[in-house]
């Protein structure tokens, strides 16, 4: 199960079965708004986890990226802490239709965590649809033993990715103006990876921020399919995480997340195209 429910998860806390509620709402240039919406209210017994610190290290995999993965050592730690244990279903949530949630989500299920793991869908928005309560008070829980895989499995850095332009299928999960290069709100470059085809993550959902039927996601991203594989990315290596569950709830391949995203490769001095159109792969000396 890689989606739940606001009801199938309010019956899970009141069986008190083994579940950890994780809230992982973030907000692009706010820091610490994400903290401070938890603190306003939360489904209550969900920790906070904190994609700039909790779920990235400044030094890991996709540097110098936004938001590099983790050590996996060190992820698994940081959880233990908070009183997730290999033996808790692990359910993440945001307010964004769970664009932030779904990196919670492909964290765990690429290091393989036995418990289980889903995004809640529709988000804190639904579960308040549902008539189902809010808490202010933080829980606190014992340390648990988690027992997590000890290397990311699906995934790719800058130099594999330049290799394979053109050959692998590259899709970008950011909004089609940031893809376009009309904006760019927080890296250096605007525009995007050449080769890259826009799949924003808004299209995964319907108006409430629901995950789409599993017909209309395969519809959506059969297409991109091939012996060669799909890639997807975005800004930060964070939302493509969202292509990812819409490629697994369509009972598709598993993609490769490039860990590192636009953040990594536009501050590494590749080079990038702008429009709509993905471009041409670009002659690129070998690293």
């Amino acid at each position: 199960m890689s989606l739940i429910n606001a009801m199938q998860l309010a019956e899970r806390i009141e069986r008190g079965s083994a579940v950890r509620v994780a809230d992982v709402r973030w907000y692009l240039n706010r820091p610490g708004e994400g903290r401070a919406a938890y603190a306003r209210g939360h489904i209550p017994g969900a920790i906070f986890l904190d994609v700039d610190t909790d779920l990235a290290d400044a030094e890991g995999l996709g540097s110098p990226g936004r938001h590099p993965l983790p050590r996996p050592a060190e992820f698994a730690r940081r959880l233990s802490q908070l009183g997730i244990g290999s033996q808790h279903f692990v359910v993440a949530y945001d307010d964004m239709g769970g664009i932030n949630a779904a990196r919670l989500w492909w964290m765990l299920d690429d290091l393989g965590h036995r418990g289980g793991v889903a995004v809640l869908d529709g988000g804190l928005q639904a579960w308040q649809r549902a008539g189902l309560p809010l808490s202010s008070e933080e829980p606190s829980y014992p340390p648990a033993r988690l027992e997590l895989g000890d290397a990311w499995r699906r995934v790719t850095d800058r130099h594999e990715l330049a290799a394979r332009l053109g050959a692998v299928t590259l899709l970008d999960a950011r909004a089609p103006e940031r893809y376009r290069g009309d904006v760019e709100p927080v890296d250096p470059l605007a525009g995007h990876i050449p080769t890259a085809v826009s799949a924003p993550t808004a299209g995964n959902m319907n108006a409430d921020g629901e995950m789409l039927p599993v017909e209309a996601l395969r519809e959506r991203y059969s297409p991109f399919v091939s012996a060669s594989g799909v890639v997807v990315s975005c800004g930060s290596g964070t939302t493509a995480c969202h292509d990812a569950l819409a490629m697994r709830l369509a009972g598709l391949p598993d993609p490769i997340l490039y860990a590192g995203s636009f953040s990594d490769w536009s501050r590494s001095g590749l080079p990038v195209t702008s429009g709509e159109e993905p471009g041409a792969p670009p002659q690129l000396d070998s690293p």
